[in-house]
């Protein structure tokens, strides 16, 4: 910013000597000679360079010093992902149990797909929501087919976490763009692999199909359990603050009502199994011979050995009180590290750091090895999921360093693609260690799965034009940087309002849905195409329709809506306006990488001569 001022006050000064051209080219010259006369000083010299030497060391150990906080922030900032989790589960899980026992529903398949999303947002774990899926199948209560649909959805749902961490950045503008745009690219493979997908599955049942086919190639056996690598760190710390006994959640799926009064909050950690002679218990039977045959009827009984230790263990609150105090705490927490994480990252990438950070992670391989960087960071994406056992963890760690500029949207997308293939890779060694009789169709479910992901990496990725994701999320960045509030609305509106209105036609069954969502797609897919027509062909569409314009303003801007939320808001009205004439850059680097200057930048002649980097 200093360099910018510098700029501003000389050129201010060299306008009013009225020949801009000759005066700075005069200035620079005379600056050339002066370096040239240092070189008669060679002590002086030495000095300044052995100064500068000692500030580089100094900031190098600064910067280093700042490496453990960063970890610990991260850390917090992780346990926090962990307690929201819990906090939603202990707000929503008996609901979503509910939604999951009725089979007649979840057997339409866009029915099964909001489900799926309802429920993840619910309980905000993808991994709970398919170890349901997984408990109804095994149970023979719901079959693999219906339930594909819902693990699609479940992989839209669990994309919410990242979108709602980007919200945290909504402080400084150009931070919240690319922020937004990092966290929604999830969002929109995800809407666009089902779009493709879930009509394919419903008409031919390709994923259960191939799912089937792995199956039954393969003589499967129990194996251990899948391991909890970030659990080992994280748990010590949430263990103390809650423990949840998530077989209520699958007992209300599966239909037990014996679960309806019982407490999500764990109580007994340690509990014994025995099975207990009761005297004077006598079941006789009677034969036709005349025999009589009685034994000893044994009950089983359990008793409680070891209760837990953590904060609500002895509390009396409902669970819905203690899930929303948790869910204060949590975001509190998750909002706190994400800001200091930011002015942490902020401090250490400065000057040359972040551009050489930047150029290391953002850069393909040489020509022609340059495709083969995107099917790296999918290697990388895959591999740190798989470490931290959670594609939501992984990706909400991206979002920050997106907002900040070090990852490139580019870059993000495959690395986010990796992440959803760690996520089913874990899926599927959790389901190898299913007992036997459940082994093959919590397989099946995670092959299933990972087939979905597969194919959509195939859709969206190897042909840069059909990349769609990408431009689609910095569509949505660019709107919600000139339209902060749109974030919300997105949020609300495609992970509750639009999955709940669907869920609720399909009680009304298949002919309302189909009634009232036929018009609606129609409207939409005409609309789709008259925007892409008015963008790349114009001239094939009728004079009308070239533009928007002959509709009121209300219906194709969001500049109405925007004046109503300034007035309803007016505490915010005045900040809108600083945000959008005076940008803040945290770190100016990073800024000025992607930002187009509205300050006239002058290339001064002689600049070359001093061996200097034109401003």
């Amino acid at each position: 910013m200093s360099t910018v001022g510098n700029l501003h006050a000389n050129g201010g000064r060299l306008m009013g000597q009225g020949d801009l051209g000759s005066g700075s080219t005069l200035d620079l010259i005379n600056n050339c000679h002066v370096a040239d006369e240092e070189n008669d000083f060679p002590e002086l010299w030495k000095e300044q360079k052995l100064s500068k030497e000692t500030d580089t060391t100094k900031l190098l150990l600064i910067n280093i010093s700042k490496i453990p906080l960063l970890l610990f922030l991260l850390f917090m900032f992780i346990c926090s992902l962990d307690i929201l989790s819990s906090a939603f589960q202990l707000a929503g899980g008996k609901v979503a149990g509910d939604i999951f026992k009725d089979n007649a529903i979840l057997s339409n398949p866009v029915a099964g797909l909001v489900v799926g999303i309802l429920v993840t947002v619910l309980v905000q774990s993808s991994s709970t929501s398919t170890s349901i899926i997984v408990s109804l199948v095994s149970s023979g209560l719901l079959d693999v087919s219906s339930a594909v649909p819902i693990i699609m959805g479940s992989n839209i749902g669990t994309s919410v976490t990242n979108t709602i961490v980007a919200l945290m950045q909504a402080g400084e503008r150009n931070e919240f763009r690319r922020a937004f745009a990092g966290a929604t690219i999830h969002d929109c493979f995800n809407w666009l692999s089902v779009l493709v997908l879930l009509p394919l599955e419903v008409a031919s049942g390709l994923l259960n199909r191939m799912a089937h086919a792995v199956v039954k190639s393969f003589h499967l056996q129990s194996g251990e359990d899948a391991p909890e690598m970030l659990k080992v760190v994280t748990e010590p710390l949430t263990k103390l603050i809650i423990q949840l006994d998530k077989s209520v959640i699958t007992g209300l799926a599966t239909g037990d009502e014996s679960m309806r009064n019982r407490s999500l909050v764990k109580v007994w950690c340690k509990m014994d199994h025995t099975s207990v002679s009761m005297s004077g218990s006598l079941n006789c039977t009677s034969w036709q011979d005349g025999s009589t045959s009685c034994f000893i009827v044994n009950n089983t009984s359990q008793e409680n050995i070891q209760k837990c230790r953590h904060l609500f263990v002895d509390s009396s609150m409902p669970d819905l009180w203690v899930g929303l105090i948790l869910l204060g705490a949590s975001l509190a927490v998750l909002c706190s590290c994400l800001v200091l994480i930011v002015k942490v990252l902020n401090s250490i990438l400065k000057g040359q750091v972040a551009k050489i950070i930047q150029k290391i992670i953002n850069t393909d391989f040489p020509y022609p090895f340059g495709w083969v960087t995107g099917y790296l960071a999918m290697l990388v994406g895959a591999g740190m999921t798989f470490v931290v056992q959670s594609s939501s963890v992984f990706t909400s760690a991206l979002t920050p360093l997106i907002g900040i500029g070090v990852i490139s949207i580019e870059r993000a997308y495959p690395l986010t693609l990796g992440s959803n293939i760690g996520t089913t890779t874990t899926a599927i060694l959790a389901a190898l260690a299913s007992p036997g009789d459940k082994l093959a169709s919590a397989f099946q479910i995670a092959l299933c799965h990972f087939f979905f992901n597969i194919i959509g990496i195939l859709l969206w990725y190897p042909v840069p034009a059909m990349r769609l994701p990408i431009r689609m999320a910095q569509t949505l960045g660019e709107r919600t940087a000139k339209y902060r509030w749109f974030a919300v609305l997105y949020l609300v509106l495609c992970f509750l309002l639009l999955p709940s209105l669907v869920f609720g036609l399909s009680l009304a069954g298949w002919r309302v849905m189909v009634g009232v969502g036929a018009p609606f797609a129609g409207v939409t897919l005409f609309i789709v195409l008259v925007n892409m027509l008015q963008s790349h062909s114009p001239h094939r569409l009728p004079v009308r329709l070239q533009s928007w314009d002959f509709l009121p303003t209300w219906m194709h801007s969001l500049k109405p809506m925007d004046k109503l939320i300034a007035k309803a808001a007016p505490c915010c009205k005045a900040g809108r306006h600083d945000d959008a004439t005076l940008p803040a850059f945290d770190n100016p680097v990073l800024s000025y990488l992607d930002e187009t200057s509205s300050v006239p930048v002058f290339k001064l002649r002689g600049l070359e001569r001093c061996n200097s980097t034109p401003l």
